[in-house]
Parts: structure tokens; C-alpha cells; sequence
């Protein structure tokens, strides 16, 4: 039975590790008719899934008083099949919110309960609360240090005072967070060994483990600040204002007002404002800023851009074809923080580990500090001490950021080379791809015709050529569209045709300077001449090559010939070479003619089946997947869908469209072969990372253990260890932020 839900985002700041996340998502999950949530500590959002009973302005309530400021930013309907959650289908539309007086919630309270600890998302760390609190206790404790140097006999009050300081908040956090389900926090650990540390007599030592432990929560939240400030920063590459064509005149405006069809200048030196298709003029574009890529590319009319791409040296009159909140960018975006929303198998994992690990820890401090005093009689004192010790070393700070903070930042680095992948489960299983099946258009080639031969007879290439495209002016055919890219390449020019005629499945013919000129296939032009035997051999070698060839007869003689073919992508042979190298099979799925396809791939040096229909190449994928191939299928994400579903990861391959965006669980946007094996390679560093953060987590904590129950190591150590393997974890994820792939 089909029910509807609705989809509702949130903005939450103050998120700076997983364990924000664990206690949000509890929190929500408590209330009636929450049916599903999501939380992204990079992204700083949460995507609640819910029905029509669901309170939102309570939800909204639970997370603030956890110390979090929350506000919606969208929601969408959804229908889903509650017997199969396989089939959400989520629809990314935003929804509008005009009913709703987000202000007014806001106003009521909903960020301002309690006095909320967690800092801002946005803006200088030093400015968050969460700095404000850090520098207050760690001049308490200064000031309690040089009391307690004056005043010997109140030493111990005064570390216990400082201590407060700091731990008031975190204890209030720690209880707002059982209340909303969630005993075993990690303020709670903290909580109980400072207070624990005041009531054996380590005051001084009590107040440090709290200043310690706000130290490393304030460098969580820079650190997930930069992971979400990487992706967040594509968005500030679009200008804020845009001169605009209307009525005759040049207006600026902002940015943001343009709509769909709106003509907008871009001067030499200007950011392009929107994404659009040139209508005049020509220019380098520089992409760096968004794809990376080193090397302008030369646009003219026709040609699509980017908001936030440069243009370097030509005037362009570009038609607007998508709005600020639908640009490439801003989808990019969306779909980023929406991805950093899918957990990964891994990070699942760690998750449901330290959900049973936590308690674990508390039940194993509780033994440690009560069996040796009461069954061997050891100290009370010293035993409660280490059992403190093991408290605050058990503390699973460092293991539960390390795989999000990987995941997150990968992700992020790989949207800034303009490769997409939808959630930390695509990201873990493109790295275990061992067979790569490609299609041939537009995915290994470039998806339009180009001129690659011109033969003459008895004219010049320069006069063919001009005749030709004198023909095709006026035309949208691709065969055209590729003679007159190649005539304005050439600085060719093109004469006026009179009379001109469409031959219908033949040609096209007309006056060119006063002599009748036909341009057509081979077919049709021996209809009309008797080709020579070096003219039919020239003929069938090009049309081996996989060119289709085009005959242009002057005055009843044929003048030469003009052969096009899709040429492959400039770096298709090198993406495909990477890939084998690295022991990933490669294979062409294409439903174009076997002479074509074989052509294109052995210039490429790939296994080729040709001529198959939709389903055949669903069947060849499900085929190489029971051989025991972990398969990735790259195409257009149209006419390859089937294929696309059935790999075990779908690879959409274009130029910033919906499909590219929409389609399947990755997406290369810019259209570079070599891309794949930057998405594998990405997949492998990140799982490397991840394997390493969970090793530096799991060996301090091992190490720290030993030493503490055998008495060489204390409280301090203790913090020192857990902080000091958070901040090595977070560091260590936080360089695959710069991570750039091959070029």
C-alpha cells in the first residue's frame, strides 16, 4: 500500500563530529510518525522523513534543547512503498515554505533554549560560542592554579570551581541528551570523570580533563568548519551581480534574479553569472575554478558554460538556460550535502559498534575501580582513580569521526574536480571496481561529429570546404554543424548559396558562385556521377575507418571528398590505459554499427560488442557480474539505464546536465575518461584513510589501557590521548581535501 510522506530538511549548526549527529538522530527518531532520518555532520543538515501526524515545531524543540540552533530549508512529497525501502524515490524539488513563519519559530525560541553551548556553522571559530567557552575555562584555570599557589588550603575549591566552568554546560548537554534517549553520551563520560576526579581529590585534575576535552570539541568544530566550508565555497564562485539585456538597454542586477531565457553579458575578466549557451562571440574559458582543469577551452555561440567560470578574452552574449538555485553549481552542491546524508557500510558499522561500545566502557571503569578494593582489598582511592582513567581513555571520540570525517571530506574534494557520488556507499564500493563497461557515444567519444578528412580532386581543401559549408549554412544538422565548425576553424570563408535544397535521405544542393553545387552521401552521389576505382577504394577505407563520408560535386564533376566521424574524447586512450594498468578490465557496450564501433576501439585499444539493443546491454553487465566482476557501466544515463541499474555502481557521463546529476549513483560532469579512475582512485584513498583513522583510534586506546591499569599513566594522559587521536584522525581525513586526481 502506498502512503504519502513528506521529505523535510533541515539546517543544523553546531554539529561538529558523529556523535552530534548520533544524539540528533536519536532524538528525532523518539517522536510519533518519524518514519526516517538522516544527519550530515559536514553538510550540516538533517533530512527527516515523516507523515502527516508528525509535529515538526517539537522535533524542531528536541534537537534545540540539545544545544543545537535548527531551522527548515525544504521538504518535498514523496511516495513510498512501506514493504520495500529500496524503492524511496526522493524528489529534490524545493517546497514552499511561504505558509510557514520560519521567523516567527525562530523567534519563539527554537535556537535559543537553554543557552546552547554549540557554536555557529558559519562565521570565524573564534566567535562561536563553543571558543568563548574554551578560553573562559581555560582562564578559570589559570586563575585556580595561581590561587591555589597563593592560597595552598583552598586549592582544591578552586580547581573545583574552574571545573565547573567548563562542565556545567557539558553536563547539561549530557542530560538533555538521556532525556532525548541517549544515556551513554560522551558528555556523559565526561561528566562523571570530573566529578568523579573532584570527589577522590583530583580537583587540578578534573579541571584540566574538562579544558582539554572543550579543546578537542572546539577542534572538531574547525575542523568539520573547513570540510564544510570546501564544498560550501563552490557556491560563493558565482558572482553576485549580472549585467543583464532588457528592452534594448544593459542593467545590472543581482545574480539571483535572473530567469530562464534572460540574455547576459560577460565582459573579458568577468565571472559568468548563470549557466547558459553562448549566442555571440568567442572567447577562453577558464573551468579551473570549477573542474579544475589547467587549460582554457575556446567557446563560441552554441557552446554551453558555467556559472562561476571565467571568461578570459572575448565579449559573450549568453542566454541564461538555469536559475541560481538550479545552476550547475548550486546542484552540485545539493547533492554533495544529500550524499554526505548516505552513510557508508563502514561507517555504519563504527556507528552500531560504539553504540555497544560506550556502555561497555562504563561497565568495564565501574569493575575496574570496584572489584580490586572490595575483593583484594586494594585502595579505594587509587582504584576509582584508574577506573576514571579508563573512563575518559574509553571515550569513542576518535572512532566515530574517524570514517565521516573521511567519507566528508572525500566527497568534497572530488565535487570540487567535478566527480559526484551519491552517499559514502557509492564512495566505498567504486574503490572495489574490477570491470569498467563504457558506452561508445558521447561516454569514450565526444558525442558530435568532426571533420577528419577532406580529399580533394582537382580543387583546393579550402575551396571544398567553402562550398560545403556554403551548403550547410542554415543548417542544425550534426554533418553540418561539424563542416561549419571546421570551415570557422579554418577562418574559411563561407560564399552565399542561392537556391538552395534539401534532397530529402540525399543531400543538400544549391548555386554557390554561380556553378551547381550537391553535397551528399556516397549512395546518392553515384546516382548522379561515376566515381573513379581510387575515388570507391578512397571511399570504403574512410567508411572502415568508421567515417561517414560526404561527396561534393562541382558542375557535375566530383570536386572531393569531406569525411566525419565522433571522435574519441582527447583522453580517452590514457583513461583507459590507467584503468588497465591497474588490473580493471574494460569493455565498449555500443548500439552503433560493428564497423564503427570496432574502429573507434581498436584506435583505443578496448574489447568491443557492438550493435546491441538496451536490454542486451543490461544482460552483458549481468553477465560480467556473475563471472565475479564488481562492475561499473559508464554512459549517458538515458538509453544506458538499464545497464546503469544493473552495475553495482552507475556512472552518468556529461556535461553538468539533469541527467548527469540525476542519474545513476556517480556522475563525471566534465566528460573526462581518464575521470574513472579518478573516482576509483579517490574510493581507495578515502577507504585507506579510514583504515588508518580506526587503527590510531583503537592502538592509543590499547596502549593507554595497559599503561593505566598497571599504574603508569593517569587522568591527564588519559584526555591527552583521547584529544590527541581525535585531532590526528580529523587531521589526517582533512587531507584528502586536497586531493586532486590525474590530469
Amino acid at each position: 500500500m502506498d502512503t504519502a510522506s513528506t521529505q523535510t530538511r533541515f539546517r543544523v549548526e553546531g554539529m561538529d563530529c558523529a556523535g552530534c549527529a548520533s544524539k540528533i538522530d536519536t532524538a528525532a527518531r523518539r517522536l510519533s510518525d518519524i518514519e526516517d532520518v538522516s544527519v550530515s555532520v559536514s553538510a550540516g543538515t538533517m533530512t527527516v522523513m515523516h507523515g502527516a501526524k508528525a509535529d515538526l515545531q517539537e522535533l524542531q524543540k528536541s534537537i534545540a534543547r540539545l544545544g543545537y540552533t535548527i531551522a527548515p530549508i525544504g521538504s518535498s512529497d514523496v511516495r513510498r512503498e512501506k514493504a520495500s525501502l529500496d524503492d524511496i524515490s526522493h524528489d529534490h524539488a524545493d517546497h514552499d515554505h511561504s505558509k510557514h513563519d520560519h521567523a516567527k519559530e525562530q523567534a519563539d525560541g527554537l535556537s535559543g533554549l537553554h543557552g546552547h553551548d554549540h557554536g555557529p556553522s558559519s562565521g570565524p571559530w573564534w566567535r562561536s560560542k563553543k571558543a568563548h567557552l574554551t578560553i573562559a575555562s581555560g582562564l578559570a584555570l589559570v586563575a585556580a592554579y595561581g590561587l591555589g599557589k597563593l592560597f595552598p588550603d583552598i586549592s582544591q575549591w578552586a580547581f573545583a570551581v574552574a571545573m565547573l566552568v567548563g562542565l556545567l554546560p557539558i553536563a547539561r548537554r549530557a542530560l538533555m541528551a538521556a532525556l532525548a534517549g541517549t544515556p551513554f553520551s560522551i558528555e556523559m563520560l565526561m561528566t562523571v570523570a570530573a566529578v568523579g576526579a573532584v570527589i577522590i581529590g583530583a580537583g587540578e585534575e578534573g579541571a584540566a580533563i574538562v579544558f582539554l576535552f572543550l579543546v578537542g570539541e572546539l577542534l572538531e568544530g574547525v575542523a568539520a568548519g573547513r570540510a564544510r566550508a570546501s564544498i560550501q565555497g563552490l557556491a560563493n564562485l558565482v558572482p553576485k551581480t549580472a549585467l543583464v539585456e532588457r528592452e534594448g538597454q544593459t542593467v545590472s542586477i543581482a545574480a539571483d534574479k535572473l530567469a530562464i531565457g534572460d540574455v547576459v553579458l560577460a565582459r573579458p575578466g568577468d565571472r559568468i553569472p548563470a549557466d547558459g549557451d553562448i549566442t555571440e562571440g568567442t572567447s577562453e574559458i577558464d573551468e579551473a575554478p570549477v573542474t579544475g582543469e589547467s587549460t582554457p577551452k575556446r567557446k563560441t555561440a552554441g557552446d554551453s558554460v558555467f556559472a562561476g567560470t571565467i571568461n578570459t578574452d572575448g565579449l559573450l552574449r549568453i542566454r541564461v538556460t538555469a536559475t541560481s538555485a538550479d545552476n550547475t553549481i548550486a546542484r552540485v552542491v545539493r547533492l554533495v550535502e544529500e550524499a554526505q546524508e548516505s552513510r557508508a557500510p563502514t561507517e555504519r558499522f563504527i556507528d552500531r559498534f560504539s553504540r555497544y561500545y560506550t556502555p561497555s566502557v562504563m561497565v568495564v571503569a565501574t569493575l575496574v575501580a570496584v572489584v580490586p578494593p572490595m575483593v583484594m582489598g586494594g585502595s579505594w582511592v587509587d582504584w576509582v582513580y584508574k577506573g576514571l582513567a579508563i573512563l575518559l581513555i574509553g571515550c569513542p571520540c576518535a572512532l566515530v569521526i574517524s570514517t565521516p570525517a573521511a567519507i566528508a571530506a572525500g566527497l568534497s574534494a572530488g565535487a570540487r574536480r567535478g566527480l559526484l557520488l551519491k552517499g559514502g556507499a557509492v564512495l566505498e564500493t567504486i574503490g572495489k571496481i574490477t570491470a569498467v563497461a563504457f558506452d561508445k557515444t558521447g561516454t569514450l567519444t565526444e558525442g558530435k561529429p568532426v571533420v577528419t578528412d577532406i580529399i580533394s580532386f582537382g580543387h583546393a581543401e579550402r575551396q571544398i570546404l567553402s562550398l560545403a559549408a556554403a551548403l550547410e549554412t542554415g543548417s542544425s544538422h550534426p554533418l553540418a554543424n561539424a563542416i561549419l565548425a571546421k570551415a570557422t576553424a579554418e577562418n574559411v570563408p563561407i560564399p552565399p548559396a542561392t537556391a538552395a535544397t534539401a534532397l530529402s535521405g540525399k543531400g543538400v544542393e544549391g548555386n554557390v558562385g554561380g556553378q551547381r553545387v550537391f553535397l551528399g552521401s556516397a549512395r546518392a552521389a553515384t546516382d548522379m556521377v561515376q566515381l573513379s576505382m581510387d575515388q570507391r577504394h578512397a571511399v570504403e577505407r574512410l567508411n572502415e575507418a568508421g567515417k561517414t563520408v560526404s561527396i561534393l560535386i562541382v558542375a557535375g564533376e566530383v570536386a572531393g571528398f569531406i569525411a566525419m566521424r565522433d571522435e574519441p574524447r582527447q583522453d580517452a586512450a590514457q583513461g583507459l590505459e590507467m584503468l588497465r594498468n591497474n588490473d580493471i578490465k574494460t569493455v565498449m557496450l555500443t548500439g552503433d554499427n560493428r564497423r564503427t564501433a570496432e574502429a573507434i576501439a581498436d584506435e583505443l585499444g578496448i574489447e568491443a560488442k557492438a550493435e546491441l539493443m538496451p536490454e542486451d546491454k543490461q544482460r552483458t553487465v549481468s553477465e560480467m557480474k556473475r563471472e565475479g566482476l564488481i562492475v561499473a557501466k559508464v554512459g549517458d544515463g538515458i538509453n544506458d539505464a538499464p545497464a546503469l541499474a544493473a552495475a553495482d555502481v552507475g556512472i552518468a557521463m556529461g556535461g553538468g546536465t539533469d541527467v548527469a546529476l540525476e542519474t545513476a549513483d556517480a556522475a563525471i560532469l566534465h566528460g573526462r575518461v581518464i575521470d574513472v579512475w579518478n573516482m576509483i582512485d579517490l574510493s581507495r584513498q578515502v577507504m585507506g584513510n579510514i583504515h588508518q583513522n580506526i587503527t590510531v583510534a583503537l592502538g592509543l586506546k590499547a596502549v593507554f589501557l595497559v599503561t593505566t591499569i598497571v599504574g603508569i599513566t593517569g587522568l591527564w594522559p588519559a584526555i591527552l590521548a583521547d584529544t590527541g587521536a581525535t585531532v590526528i584522525v580529523t587531521a589526517n581525513a582533512m587531507r584528502l581535501l586536497g586531493w586532486r586526481g590525474a590530469k
